[in-house]
């Protein structure tokens, strides 16, 4: 419970296989009120120089030859705040920000979204029906979500064996992810209080797991800069993996607690065919 630029210094260096993790989209969400949040930068470029301080924390702690998978999406703009509505690249923002302060771009995923679930979920008038028929020239695609990667540069002094299969990693490395279901996270409505944010936006679980199955052994260490509500340790933990979480916010933290320790009990629970030697089919 505690700030990631104050707490990741603590962390030996080289000590983290894979940090898996979804950051601050700028100032378009309130997570809470600590002017130690990046989500209360004034400006883009204030946001952007809190930032490197935790992706400069994140390249030492890294294992050379591991990597970052960082979940982002783009940033819409407001008539009223921006002057015009659109976009900011904040996929490209971060790509760039990662490489300045050392890391190497690997790749990404593309998780493809439903637009009319978006549209009602955002009222973004470029996903409306009433649009479409009004002036389609508003029109645009739903907002994709991206996990890109970034590697550490260096050898890899354990080589990842994962369990998947060859055609696993082929319908994953198509790039697109299009079976990842947004309803699929732990329930975020325990971790909010009504004072201080607007929105909670948690991983989805099978996109944490992909990561954590493909870029870890067991026994690894996973990270989690930004913890929230524990999801990235939930799955990490479940998988049979070490976790780091770092949160700010007090109440997303007690809610990580509790649902590291359920993965932990789960993880913990024997598995009753197997023990028998039974095989299921």
């Amino acid at each position: 419970n505690a700030d990631s630029v104050e707490a990741l210094p603590g962390l030996p260096a080289s000590s983290v296989h894979l940090s898996v993790f979804s950051p601050p989209f700028l100032s378009l969400f309130v997570y809470s009120a600590s002017e130690r949040d990046l989500g209360n930068s004034a400006t883009p470029q204030q946001f952007w120089r809190h930032f490197r301080f935790v992706i400069d924390e994140l390249l030492r702690v890294t294992v050379p030859g591991r990597l970052c998978a960082v979940h982002v999406a783009q940033v819409a703009t407001t008539k009223a705040t921006h002057g015009e509505i659109g976009f900011v690249d904040f996929r490209g923002l971060t790509i760039r920000q990662f490489q300045r302060r050392g890391f190497v771009y690997h790749g990404e995923f593309a998780v493809a979204k439903n637009p009319q679930a978006q549209a009602i979920r955002t009222h973004a008038k470029g996903l409306l029906f009433v649009q479409l028929r009004k002036d389609a020239a508003w029109m645009r695609p739903a907002l994709l979500d991206f996990v890109l990667l970034f590697r550490k540069p260096g050898d890899n002094p354990v080589p990842v064996v994962p369990d998947i299969s060859n055609d696993d990693w082929i319908a994953w490395a198509e790039g697109v992810w299009t079976d990842i279901r947004e309803s699929d996270t732990l329930n975020a409505a325990e971790g909010r209080d009504d004072d201080d944010e607007r929105h909670v936006c948690p991983l989805q679980l099978p996109v944490i797991e992909r990561c954590v199955r493909l870029w870890t052994n067991p026994g690894e260490v996973v990270l989690s800069p930004f913890a929230g509500i524990g999801s990235e340790g939930h799955e990490a933990v479940r998988l049979g993996r070490k976790f780091v979480g770092i949160e700010l916010k007090r109440r997303y933290w007690e809610t990580a607690v509790r649902n590291l320790r359920r993965a932990e009990a789960e993880a913990s629970t024997p598995d009753l065919f197997a023990l028998a030697g039974v095989e299921v089919g």
